[in-house]
């Protein structure tokens, strides 16, 4: 079976205690409501890292994430963050290739490649995102896009490395609109997503690989998005700044 995850990308928001608040009502609220299993990744920002890692102590349920990182061990890049850095603090996940990063800090494929690589050698989890903006899903080149974002960035790993990381689809159109894409259309995207691993690496290979979907998840869409054959999860933005929501999602796999 593969993972089930619900990973919760809190972007820039909260405060540190805010997020530690945060964070201890999910582990709290996780332990008795969450089945064994389902993985909750919590992905705050780089200040309330090692402080919420000690909130999540021992918990079965809850995992710590970090929301970028840099591709070199260290050195005069100011404002940035390497692995070593990460991994020093508990982080175990690490998201690479976010629409708003390619989009706002133009990340390229390369660049996205070299952090993958980077994440890996550390012993961390890659959570790499790929997705298309509504004009190029208006155009029907949507597919086209999400494989080259694939192809160009993860098919250079071998097999081994390449079932440590975790695809996340979202499609930018969805992404704090409110608007959801349909669970036929996720589905879709999801079992192409797949495919396109397959041809690669394999169908073994591929049926492993968990792959979420990120775009306006909440407690009232995820059952039946959750319940897609090729829907493992979910990244998810707004709704897990609230406790109650981001643990009701958690509770929706089948």
């Amino acid at each position: 079976m593969r993972q089930q995850i619900a990973a919760g990308n809190w972007k820039m928001n909260t405060t540190l205690d805010a997020g530690k608040e945060l964070a201890s009502e999910v582990v709290n609220m996780s332990a008795d409501e969450v089945k064994a299993g389902v993985k909750m990744i919590l992905i705050p920002p780089f200040t309330h890292l090692a402080s919420i890692k000690s909130l999540i102590g021992s918990s079965k349920n809850v995992f710590l994430g970090a929301q970028n990182c840099h591709q070199s061990g260290s050195g005069a890049f100011t404002g940035e963050i390497s692995i070593e850095m990460l991994s020093s603090v508990g982080v175990q996940y690490v998201v690479l290739g976010h629409s708003e990063r390619r989009e706002y800090f133009a990340e390229s494929h390369g660049l996205l490649a070299q952090k993958t690589d980077a994440v890996l050698a550390g012993g961390l989890f890659p959570i790499f995102c790929c997705g298309e903006k509504l004009e190029t899903r208006e155009a029907g080149q949507h597919m086209d896009l999400v494989e080259t974002q694939i192809k160009e960035s993860l098919f250079h790993l071998d097999a081994k490395a390449f079932l440590k990381v975790v695809i996340a689809y979202e499609p930018v159109w969805a992404i704090g609109t409110g608007v959801t894409a349909s669970d036929d259309q996720a589905q879709e995207m999801h079992a192409f997503i797949r495919n396109v691993i397959a041809e690669k690496y394999g169908n073994e290979i591929a049926a492993q690989i968990a792959i979420l979907y990120g775009g306006s998840v909440k407690p009232g869409n995820a059952k039946a998005l959750f319940e897609c054959e090729d829907v493992d999860g979910g990244l998810i933005g707004g709704a897990s700044l609230q406790a109650r929501d981001f643990v009701d999602i958690a509770k929706s796999f089948r």
